[in-house]
């Protein structure tokens, strides 16, 4: 009987194309590898946009600091121009500082209800004055300069008429006037440059109230 072939057992060689255990520790090792490194590069995103958050707000801080209050340390010596306007809460202005058309510098102060209070002026012809007003923003106390050296103090009545002047002239005469309600001086008392008293009452007088509220 003719000897039958038994079976031989199965190949232990490596099919072409399936890889070894070597190459399969290998290529897990590069994949952890990889995953540390993303993991790193991740937090040092985090950081990084953690650190540019914080820049910008620093930088949003002192910019807002900067319109405030300018920069600490770095305050601008010199400010220039034309005109300052001051607003309270509201935006109501309040306040104006600047010149007008006529070249007159004025400093002008407002109530709440936009009705001038103080004023400061300085005229082009070198008059200077100031000027308190009511609540219903009549003139009632004036203190002027005069480009001649004449000094005024103007008290006015609720509808904004003088009533009464007191002036020093630059000759050294001074005097005190006293005005009607149609703002016509009608009594007066002073002393002249050559130091003698003057008086005259009942009669309108020579020397009117000074005109200071323009």
């Amino acid at each position: 009987m003719p000897d039958t072939e038994q079976p031989s057992a199965p190949a232990t060689s490596t099919t072409p194309g399936e890889p070894s255990s070597a190459a399969n520790r290998l290529l897990m090792n590069r994949l952890e590898a990889v995953e540390q490194e993303n993991r790193r590069m991740k937090r040092q995103g985090t950081i990084l946009m953690l650190v540019t958050a914080i820049l910008l707000g620093v930088g949003v801080a002192l910019v807002y600091t900067a319109a405030r209050r300018g920069m600490p340390g770095m305050v601008p010596k010199v400010i220039e121009a034309r005109e300052f306007v001051l607003r309270d809460g509201d935006g109501r202005i309040r306040g104006v500082w600047g010149r007008d058309e006529e070249g007159a510098i004025r400093l002008v102060l407002q109530d709440h209800r936009n009705q001038t209070s103080i004023k400061l002026n300085l005229l082009d012809d070198g008059t200077s004055g100031l000027t308190f007003a009511d609540s219903a923003g009549n003139p009632r106390l004036i203190l002027a300069v005069l480009p001649d050296e004449t000094i005024n103090l103007v008290l006015g009545d609720g509808r904004g008429v003088a009533r009464t002047v007191l002036g020093l002239n630059p000759d050294g005469a001074s005097t005190l006037v006293f005005a009607d309600q149609g703002g016509t001086a009608r009594a007066g008392i002073g002393v002249d440059a050559r130091g003698r008293s003057m008086l005259s009452v009942g009669q309108e007088v020579e020397e009117q109230p000074a005109d200071t509220t323009r």
